[in-house]
């Protein structure tokens, strides 16, 4: 196993009935395992800055989540108010519809607010790979390079399908070294992650981060 499998995780907690005492476990449990980030929904952003004070911990905050369905301008304004908040990476869902029914123009401008609302934050387009086709994946990937964010994405967790090893491969093949790729949904254990990985992956989405990062150090020590 990796040794370096922490520095690739979004260590996340998005679940709706999520309280303050479910954040501060998630910053201190990212903190110890130094993880990539934490990744929150951006109501809770100004919280998470507060608990990672003085610390060197960037915090993901998600826009239109988990739907992707909101006015384009409302997803700006989402991302401004979480880079005020303490966000320094953005995870935004892409308007799926406009994504299926091919309308370019549409999907890249909604990308496009953000990544400009981001301020130079790194944005990562959830494309909802579940949802689509082949050739819909290949065109979103297409698409979201054209409209300069930096991670393709495959999954919010939540549309009824996560990540798979096939999806982070087509990915990868479509944006090269171009962008990043970022596997959510699904990933709980560390074999699950290092495949991943092994697919094209170099970011995970998941709230199993302390039990994959566990399960790999005993792994590491032959236990």
């Amino acid at each position: 196993m990796r040794s370096d499998l922490a520095a690739l995780i979004d260590h996340t907690c998005l679940r709706p009935d999520a309280v303050r005492s479910d954040f501060a476990r998630l910053c201190e449990e990212a903190v110890r395992h130094s993880f990539a980030t934490v990744c929150v929904n951006s109501a809770h952003v100004a919280l998470c800055t507060s608990l990672l004070a003085d610390r060197q911990l960037p915090i993901a905050a998600t826009v239109g989540f988990p739907l992707g369905a909101s006015n384009p301008a409302a997803k700006a304004a989402e991302a401004s108010r979480a880079v005020l908040d303490g966000a320094s990476e953005i995870d935004m869902v892409c308007l799926i519809g406009a994504l299926k029914e091919g309308l370019r123009g549409v999907f890249i401008d909604d990308i496009r607010r953000v990544v400009d609302a981001a301020g130079g934050g790194l944005v990562k387009v959830i494309l909802e790979t579940c949802l689509l086709s082949v050739d819909e994946k290949r065109r979103g990937a297409q698409w979201t390079c054209a409209a300069g964010a930096a991670f393709v994405k495959t999954s919010t967790g939540f549309g009824g399908g996560g990540a798979t090893e096939d999806d982070v491969r087509l990915l990868r093949a479509e944006v090269g070294s171009d962008l990043g790729v970022k596997a959510s949904g699904g990933i709980h254990d560390a074999a699950t992650a290092e495949r991943m990985i092994a697919a094209g992956a170099n970011r995970l989405g998941t709230s199993g981060s302390v039990a994959i990062v566990t399960e790999s150090k005993m792994e590491d020590r032959g236990y």
